[in-house]
């Protein structure tokens, strides 16, 4: 135990469980499908929900911190692995819920470059699929981003591109009252 102004804690250990884990990203994969996302995890009354659904089904009381701790745990699982499953020789087995890869040759050569993914060669992953759901975030990969100066170049290429002579008229804007007219029952 240790002290903290004057007072003891401790902290307890969380042996997670399949059945909790299941859970808990039950809950996550209704809560991310209605996007209860807030900038940096889940909204305050998602915490509370799968905190609540733990103990229901599991009997466990786990706290928002334990679950924070346990959505890190989700979130590098997916990293790793969605990396893995994306290089050729590697796919997944949704039956026995684990890595499948073409030969150990393939897997030694990707463990070389890899060291963090040796673990998973025969981990069990219970609930990839709600794993995939919640932690496959729309991530900008940097696919289609463009330099100031490719912005210019192409926006110079598109006037180009136009056939001379023929203007075309920017398009008038609605006046306010307009706008509400049409906005408006009748």
């Amino acid at each position: 135990m240790a002290e903290a102004g004057g007072k003891k804690f401790s902290r307890s250990y969380v042996q997670w469980t399949p059945k909790m884990d299941s859970a808990l990203l039950d809950v996550f994969v209704e809560h991310h499908n209605n996007g209860d996302h807030a900038q940096n995890g889940w909204k305050p009354h998602v915490y509370h929900n799968a905190i609540k659904a733990v103990r229901e089904k599991c009997g466990v009381d786990v706290t928002k911190e334990k679950i924070v701790s346990r959505c890190k745990t989700f979130d590098k699982d997916y990293e790793i692995l969605s990396k893995i499953l994306a290089q050729s020789g590697f796919g997944w087995d949704w039956e026995n819920k684990v890595l499948l890869m073409d030969s150990d040759e393939v897997w030694d050569k990707y463990v070389e470059a890899n060291e963090k993914a040796a673990i998973y060669k025969n981990k069990v992953i219970h609930n990839w699929h709600e794993i995939c759901i919640v932690y496959s975030k729309d991530k900008a990969n940097g696919e289609g981003a463009m330099t100031g100066n490719e912005t210019e170049v192409d926006a110079t290429a598109q006037e180009n591109d136009m056939s001379p002579g023929i203007v075309e008229p920017a398009p008038k804007r609605q006046r306010a009252s307009e706008a509400l007219l049409c906005m408006s029952p009748e």
